[in-house]
């Protein structure tokens, strides 16, 4: 994913410090060219040996080392990177930065380079809160330098409270929203729903279907990295959104259809991946459930039809994305649901396949439009989710 990009992690005198190894790691997995800037005092939590043996590339921290081929390093390595994060950052660091101050290689490179910057701050709680700090942070907010807000737990300190460092998992995700994937969705806003619904029985029991949301969280995911302001309408799953994701949890039917409709008007592209049960029981509220040799005898109605519903008020220039899940007969059904809900590609999507479908992660999907059919490869749900973004993208 990162093949041809190159990556600076600065490295400051926190004991976090020792977790950028693994996001080194992380990076240089996913094919980035890694380089490593440190301070001074990050060399007492963490060696530079540890950094270049897994970069394979010498790691700074003399303004003026000379072991190593010419040239102005913290000029040259302020134009290769593509992006710039600073991990852990002290307050030191972003007060040196906010003022100016370049005094060694790292802040020296920072303020040569034209790359995005992230800073992550990680430090104890009573000077991450002084307003000198939030000041300085503000000052370099408004240069467009971006932060990445600390989480709450316990300090090195022994205090618990904000001021740690994120999960190396979380940086990883805010360098791909930077380089991962060009911004061609930037300056849209996605809504995306994913997952199952529920339908409650009663107070103990439900009816609902298979759905792991795997392809709608690509989908959000993928929007996301390629620029996207995206909102995630999601039902009850065990997984987590991509960092920046706005997400809304629902439960039933009636929920997601009110959470879709609610923010639909706002949205220029609306991808409905949920697999929403088709019925509710009637009158739950007063609702008997009755056995009879061992089955319930419920009666049911059906849940709005909620891509319908935006398929009719659909707005100018609005693109509306369903998916269709079938065991037989899958284009002509499939085709015949665009027509139906006036949307604009339906995503025809076999369950036949131990390959496809619910809970697995890759997936098979034929896109149908008024442009014509298109049947993409067998791959994973990430490829799956960018391709129909590029099929998006064409409208």
């Amino acid at each position: 994913m990162l093949t041809g990009k190159t990556i600076v992690l600065g490295v400051t005198g926190s004991i976090a410090a020792y977790k950028i190894a693994n996001l080194a790691s992380m990076l240089v997995k996913l094919h980035a060219d890694v380089h490593v800037i440190m301070t001074q005092n990050a060399t007492h939590f963490i060696t530079p040996m540890t950094f270049e043996t897994l970069t394979d590339n010498k790691c700074i921290v003399d303004t003026f080392d000379r072991n190593f081929s010419f040239d102005v390093k913290h000029v040259s390595l302020a134009k290769k990177a593509d992006a710039f994060l600073v991990a852990p950052c002290t307050a030191n660091v972003i007060g040196k930065v906010a003022s100016g101050i370049c005094d060694d290689m790292l802040t020296t490179t920072i303020m040569a380079t034209k790359a995005p910057v992230l800073f992550s701050p990680a430090m104890n709680t009573g000077m991450w809160e002084n307003p000198i700090l939030q000041d300085n942070i503000k000052k370099l907010e408004s240069y467009g330098y971006r932060m990445i807000q600390p989480v709450e737990g316990r300090l090195a300190c022994g205090d618990t409270g904000s001021g740690k460092m994120p999960s190396e998992e979380t940086l990883l995700e805010h360098l791909l929203l930077c380089v991962a994937k060009p911004h061609d969705l930037k300056g849209r806003r996605v809504l995306v729903t994913a997952g199952p619904t529920q339908e409650a029985i009663d107070p103990v029991r439900f009816i609902t279907n298979h759905s792991s949301g795997k392809m709608g969280y690509a989908l959000a995911k993928m929007a996301a990295l390629r620029g996207a302001q995206v909102t995630l309408v999601s039902g009850p799953v065990s997984i987590s959104p991509f960092t920046g994701i706005e997400k809304v949890d629902v439960r039933s039917a009636q929920e997601m259809f009110e959470a879709v409709t609610a923010r639909s008007a706002i949205n220029d592209i609306i991808v409905m991946c949920s697999a929403v049960a088709d019925y509710t029981p009637a009158n739950y509220s007063d609702q008997k459930v009755k056995k009879s040799d061992g089955n319930l005898n419920i009666a049911l109605t059906r849940t709005q039809d909620i891509l319908a519903y935006l398929g009719a008020h659909k707005h100018e220039g609005q693109i509306l994305v369903g998916f269709s899940m079938e065991t037989e007969h899958l284009i002509e059904n499939s085709s015949e649901k665009l027509r139906k809900k006036n949307a604009d590609i339906i995503c025809a999507n076999s369950i036949v396949s131990s390959q496809t479908g619910f809970g697995v992660d890759t997936n098979k999907v034929t896109l149908i439009s008024r442009q014509g059919i298109e049947e993409l490869p067998l791959c994973s749900k990430d490829e799956t989710a960018d391709l129909i973004l590029d099929k998006i993208c064409t409208f």
